[in-house]
């Protein structure tokens, strides 16, 4: 069978010249298999000692109930197969939190032969980036946007007077999926600095569809907030406008030097 080169070969180590298509298929697939096992094993971690992983997940509604933890009578479960529900969404926002870093380092090493040296400069700091984002918007989440959210629920049914028994499914699925959410957000940034750093995008046209990015960031935080809470949206939305506003400025240092460099 003929050999099926990569299409910039003067990019790529020797042992990658000499692959053919289908051996860079399974490469990948070793690759999708590993970080599937990773992942599996990050899971199983978290399953062992699942009530250490629950009393961190349950620190936001104790931050919420403040000095009244009487006010809700306990997390429940309403049907037979609740507790599972719980262990999934548990395991996998654990999970995915301890294997991430691993997940990040093997794409990186099976990306790294088809890229220049220049952008494997670029390759290493941008895994460390994404993690770093991710967590910080994780931590972000859980220790502001999160308690905020249920303080402003647990005082509205304290208002009206009504007896506070939230599900443990109901319960965990919004931390967790709501947690998930708001670290993937924090990726937005770091998505549009490396659109502009190739060129595919301006500091000018991120100008010009500001007035839509403020819309869409708005739509996408009242999605992940729970129940459209004003306060808590605007808790989340207002960093990222601001994330927003600091890509244009580093987007224009990076256009200036780019400029600078062709000359």
């Amino acid at each position: 069978m003929s050999k099926i080169l990569l299409p910039d070969p003067s990019t790529s180590s020797p042992q990658q010249e000499g692959m053919s298509f289908w051996e860079h298929v399974e490469d990948f697939r070793s690759l999708i298999l590993r970080c599937s096992a990773i992942f599996i094993l990050s899971c199983i971690t978290v399953a062992c000692f699942f009530p250490f992983f629950a009393d961190l997940l349950n620190a936001p509604l104790k931050k919420a109930l403040g000095d009244h933890p009487d006010l809700l009578q306990g997390l429940v479960t309403t049907t037979p197969m609740g507790i599972f529900s719980v262990l999934i969404q548990v395991c996998f926002l654990g999970g995915l939190a301890l294997s991430l870093p691993i997940m990040l380092y093997l794409g990186a090493r099976f990306v790294a032969p088809a890229l220049s040296s220049k952008e494997k400069y670029i390759l290493g700091p941008g895994c460390i980036a994404a993690f770093a984002l991710f967590s910080g918007g994780a931590l972000f989440s859980y220790y502001f946007v999160l308690p905020a959210s249920l303080t402003v629920s647990i005082q509205l049914n304290k208002l009206f007077d009504f007896q506070l028994i939230w599900s443990a499914p109901g319960y965990y699925g919004l931390v967790v999926w709501m947690t998930l959410g708001i670290g993937l957000c924090f990726e937005f940034p770091l998505i549009l600095l490396l659109l502009l750093k190739v060129g595919l995008l301006s500091s000018q046209k991120l100008k010009e569809v500001r007035r839509y990015m403020i819309v869409g960031i708005l739509v996408v935080c009242a999605a992940i907030i729970p129940g459209g809470d004003p306060f808590s949206l605007i808790i989340l939305a207002g960093p990222l406008y601001l994330s927003y506003e600091g890509v244009i400025l580093l987007g224009e240092r990076i256009e200036r030097r780019r400029d600078e460099a062709s000359y």
